[in-house]
């Protein structure tokens, strides 16, 4: 025989069943199935907080905000612990024109679930309904912040979303205005420095650029630092290879033209590995490369097709870690096509581009910094944080890469990683 208990518990649940159901079909615009649904909720338990609350919603929708904040009142008088009550109340308000009453439901939901978007949404609305645009803005961040990467909101929302990215940008601008004016009289005072630093925290803190640091897929070497594009100065034996660019082009241009067989795919992994960003360019020459060192190892037959850069390779402060580095190669990447955005294996080294054949419209990325490659301007990154590269135009580019020591490795460290590295391959071989 079913106690008094049970039969109370499955009631309640055959309610909350009647009532979550009618709020979907009058959400879907099924209004006269929502109010059979929600009548049969009633006829169960008529003072039931998730009746009154749904009966409010039901009221709102037909436009008669007054009974509807009646109705959302009374349910808080039973619960006052649901925020949602607190918003649809807060919702029946702002329709009679109630703002300060209406901040106060909004509150009153946000002391219970600090996070809770909708709260969120209409509360920067109402700041900028009072024209406190940039305190909406601060609120618009903070509801924008609790969405989880890649989750799927109502297309409801849609509106309000667009509307917060909106007073943010605007915001933003309006900050970046601000603080360059009232920075702008130092800048002149320290006109004669390199400010691209600062420059990068200004455009951080108005949200134009992000930060990225090194994510190494293999080894992360710590304390040594994050630049994206290395500084000219650390590395003056740039000077005598940018100087023989046209050198280094015409032997790559004949070991094109003449030594082809040669071209393989640079990303070639074998079947049952998962690719993710990889899968459009394995096994495909649309990014080929020559190899002139390979994984520590001469390639005898290249070099001796290309001896000037060979011989200008030498006199780098090559990545000597026996069968890792150096690795050296020229790197054809076809028209209208992509790298995508992917990261090295290690910031322990830096990698060094010569851009050799370079049709307009080829671009590079580097963290949140973006280059566009130029004849015989060679640069030096960090590949270890996130880059990727385009070629829209309708010819090939080629660009000389090779690896290097990071400058900011001692050499002792140099040697532990060496024998790290080492211990790393004869553990897994």
């Amino acid at each position: 025989m079913a106690t008094r208990g049970s039969n109370e518990a499955r009631g309640d649940s055959r309610l909350r069943d009647l009532v979550q159901h009618a709020e979907r079909a009058l959400s879907s615009g099924r209004r006269d199935e929502a109010k059979r649904l929600l009548a049969q909720a009633k006829a169960l338990e008529p003072n039931h907080p998730l009746v009154l609350n749904a009966e409010g919603v039901q009221e709102l929708h037909g436009g008669d905000s007054v009974v509807a904040r009646r109705l959302f009142e009374r349910a808080i008088e039973s619960d006052a612990g649901n925020p949602s009550f607190w918003v649809n109340l807060a919702t029946s308000l702002r329709r009679v024109g109630s703002q300060d009453e209406e901040l106060s439901a909004l509150e009153k939901a946000l002391a219970l679930e600090p996070r809770h978007l909708f709260a969120l949404l209409q509360k920067a609305g109402l700041l900028q309904l009072q024209g406190k645009m940039r305190a909406a803005a601060i609120v618009y961040q903070n509801a924008l912040a609790t969405i989880p990467a890649g989750a799927q909101l109502p297309e409801n929302l849609r509106p309000a979303i667009e509307k917060a990215v909106s007073a943010i940008k605007d915001n933003n601008a309006a900050l970046e205005a601000f603080l360059t004016d009232k920075v702008a009289a130092l800048r002149a005072q320290y006109s004669g420095e390199d400010l691209s630093r600062f420059d990068h925290c200004l455009d951080t803190l108005v949200a134009k650029r992000k930060i990225y640091v090194p994510r190494p897929t293999f080894l992360a070497f710590p304390k040594v630092p994050a630049y994206e594009f290395y500084p000219r100065k650390d590395f003056p034996w740039l000077d005598e290879i940018e100087a023989a660019s046209a050198e280094i082009r015409a032997e790559f241009e004949r070991a094109h033209l003449e030594d082809s067989e040669r071209l393989e795919p640079y990303i070639h992994y074998p079947q049952g590995v998962p690719l993710d960003q990889w899968a459009e360019l394995n096994h495909s020459k649309r990014w080929s490369v020559f190899y002139l060192w390979r994984d520590g190892r001469r390639v005898e037959e290249a070099i001796a097709r290309c001896p000037r850069t060979a011989e200008l390779f030498e006199r780098v402060p090559q990545l000597d870690i026996p069968d890792t580095g150096p690795t050296c190669f020229f790197s054809i990447l076809a028209p209208h096509s992509r790298i995508p955005p992917h990261s090295g294996v290690t910031n322990a080294r830096l990698i060094v581009h010569v851009p050799l054949v370079v049709p307009p419209a080829c671009r590079y990325r580097v963290g949140s910094e973006m280059r566009e490659w130029k004849f015989g301007e060679a640069f030096v990154f960090d590949d270890s944080i996130e880059h990727e590269a385009w070629n829209d135009s309708d010819l090939p580019r080629a660009v000389l890469i090779f690896d290097i020591w990071n400058p900011y490795l001692t050499l002792a460290e140099r040697d532990l990683v060496r024998a790290t590295v080492a211990g790393h391959q004869e553990y897994n071989r």
